[in-house]
């Protein structure tokens, strides 16, 4: 009875909950062009803000619990299904599933925490701090240029690198996914900002090539 229960505060938990962008799903997905450049919202993942020594005896066991972390700037740690973006040389960004969080049943937060101990470092659940986009198609990459100043191409800025940056004006963690996609890690409250700013941006791929 107690897990029915708290089955049930989860889903509904589930649905009273409105990520930044929501209001912008319809325009979001009017605005994608098939086959050239899509923009959704990847709205309640798991985000985890850590500071902690990577040499330190709490940084290897923090390691354990992501699978590793980055050494230097642009680096990333992937594993299954947590990522770990490197800030600065004793600060990281975890990202996971919503799942992850422990208030949906998940445990990465407290592991987290349990994994620092009483030894100096820190861990805070920034989850509702950030929302993730993501832009992926043959044009995403255009899209960004228009209003990102980091050299994109892509034999500079490899998959699995993540810089901190700005995005039409707006503070962005900038990770790319893949050879097309990216993911776009804005504070809640500039989501709509930017979300109406990379639907600009996307508007001329959806006119027809002028030969």
């Amino acid at each position: 009875m107690a897990d029915t229960a708290a089955l049930e505060d989860i889903n509904g938990l589930r649905e009273v909950r409105r990520s930044p962008a929501s209001h912008l799903a319809g325009a979001m997905a009017g605005g994608s062009i098939s086959g050239s450049v899509t923009l959704k919202e990847c709205p309640f993942q798991t985000m985890v803000g850590i500071r902690v020594d990577p040499d330190s005896d709490a940084g290897s066991r923090i390691g354990s619990v992501t699978g590793g972390l980055p050494g230097h700037s642009g680096e990333t740690v992937a594993g299954d299904s947590i990522r770990v973006l490197w800030l600065g040389p004793t600060e990281f960004l975890v990202t996971a599933p919503e799942g992850a969080h422990d208030s949906l049943g998940g445990d990465l937060i407290q592991s987290l925490v349990g994994a620092v101990g009483d030894s100096e470092g820190q861990v805070v659940d920034l989850s509702a701090n950030r929302t993730t986009f993501e832009l992926f198609g043959p044009r995403a990459r255009a899209v960004l240029e228009k209003g990102c100043s980091l050299d994109l191409h892509p034999r500079t800025f490899l998959a699995e690198r993540a810089l901190a940056t700005e995005v039409g004006g707006i503070p962005v963690m900038l990770l790319k996914t893949g050879e097309e996609s990216f993911r776009l890690f804005p504070r809640a409250s500039f989501a709509d900002f930017l979300g109406r700013w990379l639907l600009d941006a996307m508007r001329e791929f959806a006119s027809p090539e002028v030969h």
